[in-house]
């Protein structure tokens, strides 16, 4: 990774984030997700995937062997989005929720202090089948939270699902430079909330979705009422409803329920955010000048996507640019390979870093294929102490055996490891591995002795 242009230093630089909200009703993975995250777009590529999903198969069975391995889910994302050059940067799981985060490859040095947390609120907290999963992070030195949420079911229950809301935004990272939820300068919030269309009956509902007056049913969904008399709802913002209802359908099908219960249409499922300046500044008089306002966000899009049909909801998908003051210009470590590589010998990697990057013995150096899925898909590593060679005050070496580097060569990518921070500090450019010419060439002479070794099957047989 180049460090970064001074000239670039404290330039406003804009990212492309895409979320994804989704009752999966315990179904698998559809065929394609291609429209779900936009990978068709005609647009700029994005820089962040963020993928909530609710009622994840949570049979004990299931939830047993995914906290073991990655969850059908979690890999299904990974082989759709890998290929592209995003990466899983964090995930966290609890029995039914699931939070997914797909980073580019170019912004893994700059996302510092990854923190995971869940709530768990069915059943009185005894119980994780409804609740919030969490992750927070450091993103150009801005505080993000991500908070993926599957709030309490039924028409008559807004007072629990906000009640739970707030339980859930009241919970603690553990570390003590972590700050509160609300203390993020942004914080994302978006699940399957649960709220209902109040007053109106199945009919009026149903007649107006089918003549796209949308408009009619707004002023009694019941997010929208809390958000007039809740002080600390008025903090969030959502775009317009410009979309159908995305509950209840029958299955792999765009109608709404036709069985007994014949529940009413509502939009259960929403993105909402919160920038912390905003909020700040609502509450002063003075102006707020935009020298001052280091992140904003902005919805590019807010849609449903009707034609999956795999669960009784359809998932929502907002496109957010965000746009933001880097405070941090440069990575803490940077590196890149010695000379040629293969398999042939041993080969050097060269590093250095900033003064107060709080090194660990524990450090390693990844060797990664470019389309590596998470952290721990690496082909091979090096201790940056135990395998270190040269020491000086600007640089220093690592070594990694030969025996260790593929014999057929590739596109490849090496990546610092920080124990202390548990994230990705540096990043290599790609760089090619030659492959080994000595295996290739025995492979040929064993190849061309075998064949030598044939019998002449053409003389062995007369011409009828």
């Amino acid at each position: 990774m180049e460090p970064a242009d001074p000239a670039q230093r404290g330039a406003v630089r804009e990212l492309r984030l895409h979320l994804v909200t989704w009752n999966v009703g315990t179904a698998s993975p559809p065929p394609d997700v291609t429209s779900l995250l936009q990978l068709n777009s005609l647009g700029p590529t994005m820089d962040m995937y963020v993928i909530g999903l609710q009622e994840v198969n949570s049979r004990i069975t299931n939830f047993l062997s995914d906290l073991a391995f990655d969850d059908p889910w979690s890999i299904f994302f990974m082989t759709v989005l890998s290929p592209l050059g995003y990466i899983k940067l964090s995930s966290v799981r609890m029995q039914g929720l699931l939070l997914l985060i797909f980073v580019k490859h170019i912004h893994l040095p700059f996302i510092r202090d990854i923190h995971t947390h869940y709530t768990r609120t069915g059943l009185y907290g005894y119980w994780g089948n409804k609740g919030g999963v969490t992750i927070r992070m450091s993103l150009y030195g801005h505080t993000i939270c991500f908070m993926n949420c599957h709030l309490p079911a039924h028409m008559e229950n807004t007072e629990q699902r906000l009640d739970d809301f707030e339980k859930i935004l009241e919970m603690q990272f553990e570390g003590e430079n972590i700050p509160n939820t609300l203390d993020h300068d942004v914080l994302f919030w978006f699940g399957d909330l649960n709220f209902r269309i109040a007053d109106y009956g199945i009919h009026f509902v149903r007649e107006s979705i089918n003549n796209k007056r949308y408009n009619l049913l707004w002023e009694k969904d019941q997010l929208n009422m809390a958000k007039k008399k809740e002080t600390f709802l008025q903090e969030f913002i959502e775009g317009p409803l410009q979309f159908k209802p995305t509950y209840k359908f029958d299955l792999y099908s765009d109608v709404y329920d036709t069985s007994e219960k014949k529940r009413k249409p509502a939009w259960t499922d929403r993105i909402l955010w919160r920038v912390k300046n905003l909020c700040q500044h609502a509450s002063k008089e003075d102006e707020f000048s935009e020298e001052e306002q280091t992140i904003s966000v902005t919805l590019n899009n807010y849609i449903s996507h009707m034609s999956y049909g795999i669960s009784d909801h359809k998932p929502v998908t907002g496109t957010f640019g965000l746009e933001l003051k880097p405070l941090l210009s440069d990575p803490l470590v940077t590196l890149h390979p010695e000379g040629e590589w293969s398999a042939e010998h041993d080969v050097l990697i060269s590093y250095s870093a900033v003064p107060e990057f709080p090194s660990s013995a524990w450090d390693w150096i990844g060797l990664f294929k470019v389309a590596f899925r998470h952290v721990n898909d690496y082909v091979t590593y090096a201790w940056v102490e135990d395998d270190e060679i040269s020491s000086n005050k600007d640089s220093k070496q690592v070594y990694m055996s030969a025996a260790e580097i593929p014999d057929m060569g590739g596109e490849f990518l090496l990546c610092y490891y920080s124990n202390n921070l548990q994230s990705i500090v540096g990043l290599s450019q790609p760089f090619q591995i030659q492959p080994n010419r000595t295996l290739i060439e025995k492979d040929l002479t064993e190849e061309e002795n075998s064949w030598m070794q044939k019998p002449d099957n053409l003389e062995s047989h007369d011409e009828f």
